[in-house]
């Protein structure tokens, strides 16, 4: 037990990595060499810089499929394996390893990045075909794909903590990548420093770890909660929670996501399918010792992702720009994972779920309007598609499957994924329960619409675009991803909770899956969900299909007007923290000049003046001096005398 009288899930200790496992350093060093090649290697890597870059990671995928099937062959309890490469850092008895650490939720997250991630740079050979930089930008993916590979294959919160600020250099390297568009420019310049405020929270916590537990290790870390005070816990666990507020988009460090779309397509789909995004949910679960003797980051890792599942899905259903529709609903997407990892062991096992399901049906969404973009002269407002459908019919029926997971169609992903997180929030106490539950569910309403009205304004009704528009099917290195990613949008929830494969298999890390009961039958959620589904489906149908969309978006009401602007996200921001800050800052200014400044050069001035002064007294002439001399003995002599009549 904690001290805080919660139970832990077991801190597994590591056995030492032999056979396939002493590969582990490969899946890193794959991307990472290949990154460097190409950015070292210069203008001569232009011709077969790409192939470098596609096939490093997919040599890393491999190479994890290898891993996975040998941690496969191991019992639960052993399947927690250590690679040591180097000691660190040692000062006295504070001892810092350079090593990996293969466990069930790290080797999710390998197969996911380099899986996933290798489609997408696949795609990337299409779409990026004509650009003169190619070479650079898959330099930098390979880069993004190691910084997260180091991330989740770290096996303490140091190693964490580097490939969480490579992660960041990163996407401000790929957000502006057209960095001759001012529009990219700033966007990613915002995405530097909107994270660099959730690093700071992560930073801090680790320094905490390190004077409370005296070791920056998991192990170290989670063997010491026990004797730790609550206090100390509570704060570790809030400001990583604050960490990953910055790199998920979580509310209040979500402003970012939205103006990272000014990046090329692919980088949005790596981005929010693959890696950045889904950093914070990793860190939480990865985290859960931490958060499961800390309640009240725990109850804060809830309201967070209960309020941004719904932040996200109002924002996306205003949105006539695709890319920014779909961010607003992976902000939403990626609240239901903090909501789930912060029901604990109830839902740490379906938060990873869903995001893994998530990172097929979303990858193919983002890879789908990248397809729609590419035929249509890179347009992404929705309001000048319509009819797409049969020009481009790959494109279509993959996003179909893809909308179909992610507004939880029966069987698909989504479905077996995010209805289970429903489940537990309206489990997770009775008045709790309600509230998280009841935001969880309007959510399921709020994504059916936004994301059928995605479907309607783009590939139905009649053609909106431009006379210089033709648009066309892409090319097949585009559309096989797009086909290979909607199989897993459409069996991969299956895969991974049909027969509750993977709450088996993550227990050993986040341990046994505890189940609660619903405050009421659980057929209500059964036939409810669906449901509601259906509900957002008939009212986007209802406002776009029986009706003309028009080219020039209506004013729109109070709520319409707010989602466009995000929800007032930027403004808040603003007066909040921006406005303050410049006036604390011209404060601190003003007072440097006039009253530091004004004392030192009024010292100086005082000294000077008194000098130049008592300067004219020294005139040369010894008559002077001996006048001088004697006004002084008269004034000694008279003191002395008042002295002695007194």
């Amino acid at each position: 037990m904690s001290s805080g009288g919660v139970a832990l899930a077991a801190p597994i200790h590591p056995a030492v990595a032999s056979g396939a496992f002493s590969l582990t350093w490969l899946l890193v060093a794959l991307p990472l060499a290949s990154a460097a090649v190409l950015l070292f290697g210069g203008r001569r890597t232009d011709r077969w810089g790409h192939l470098l870059g596609c096939a490093s990671v997919i040599a890393s995928f491999v190479v994890g499929l290898a891993i996975f099937t040998a941690l496969l062959g191991h019992d639960a309890g052993d399947r927690s394996i250590a690679q040591h490469i180097f000691t660190w850092a040692l000062v006295g008895k504070f001892e810092v390893a350079w090593g990996f650490l293969v466990d069930p939720l790290s080797i999710c997250f390998v197969l996911l990045i380099t899986g996933v991630g290798g489609i997408i740079h696949v795609y990337s050979i299409g779409y990026m075909a004509h650009d003169p930089e190619r070479r650079r930008f898959f330099a930098y993916l390979n880069l993004f794909v190691a910084a997260m590979l180091l991330l989740v294959l770290g096996d303490n919160y140091l190693m964490l903590y580097i490939g969480w600020e490579g992660v960041g250099l990163a996407s401000y390297l790929l957000i502006g990548f057209w960095q001759h568009r001012n529009s990219a420019a700033v966007a990613a310049k915002k995405a530097f420093v909107v994270n660099r405020v959730g690093d700071l929270g992560l930073s801090v916590a680790v320094f905490l770890m390190f004077s409370t537990f005296g070791a920056v290790s998991f192990t170290g870390v989670f063997n010491g909660i026990d004797q730790a005070s609550h206090g100390a816990v509570t704060a570790i666990g809030l400001l990583i929670l604050l960490g990953a507020c910055g790199k998920s988009a979580q509310v209040p460090l979500q402003s970012w996501l939205l103006d990272a779309m000014e990046g090329p397509t692919p980088v949005s789909a790596l981005i929010h399918a693959a890696t950045m995004v889904t950093a914070g949910v990793y860190v939480i679960v990865r985290s859960n010792p931490i958060f499961d003797a800390a309640p009240t980051a725990q109850l804060a890792v809830t309201v967070v992702g209960a309020v941004t599942l719904l932040f996200g899905a109002f924002i996306g259903c205003a949105k006539d720009d695709i890319k920014k529709s779909l961010a607003g609903s992976t902000m939403s997407q990626i609240g239901y994972m903090h909501l789930a990892a912060g029901l604990g062991p109830a839902g740490y096992a379906f938060a990873i779920a869903h995001l893994l399901g998530h990172g097929f049906f979303k990858a193919s969404l983002f890879l789908g309007a990248g397809s729609v973009m590419h035929a249509t002269d890179d347009q992404v407002n929705m309001r000048r598609f319509g009819a797409l459908r049969r020009k481009m019919p790959i494109t279509f029926w993959t996003f179909i499957l893809a909308w179909a997971a992610i507004i939880g169609i029966p069987l698909l992903a989504g479905w077996w994924t995010k209805d289970r997180i429903v489940e537990a929030a309206f489990a997770h106490g009775p008045v709790a329960g309600w509230l998280l539950g009841g935001a969880a569910a309007l959510g399921v309403i709020v994504t059916s619409f936004y994301m059928t009205r995605m479907i309607i304004m783009t590939f139905f009704g009649k053609e909106r675009w431009e006379d210089d528009v033709h648009p066309h099917e892409s090319p097949a290195v585009m559309t096989v991803p797009l086909i290979l990613l909607s199989i897993g949008s459409v069996f991969g929830g299956w895969f991974l909770i049909g027969g509750q494969r993977l709450p088996s298999f993550l227990a050993p890390v986040v341990g046994p899956l505890k189940e609660s009961r619903l405050p009421f039958s659980s057929i209500v959620l059964d036939i409810g969900l669906p449901v509601l589904v259906l509900l957002g489906i008939l009212l986007a149908v209802a406002m776009y299909v029986r009706r003309p969309v028009p080219v020039v978006p209506p004013a729109g009401n109070v709520l319409v007007r707010a989602g466009r602007r995000d929800l007032y996200g930027d403004a808040f921001n603003e007066a909040v923290f921006m406005r303050p800050g410049q006036y604390l800052t011209r404060t601190l200014v003003y007072f440097d000049a006039h009253v530091v400044d004004g004392v030192v050069n009024g010292v100086a001035a005082l000294v000077g003046g008194a000098s130049s002064r008592w300067r004219r007294t020294e005139t040369g002439f010894v008559r002077s001096y001996a006048l001088s001399m004697l006004l002084g003995a008269a004034m000694v002599s008279i003191l002395v005398l008042i002295v002695v009549v007194l």
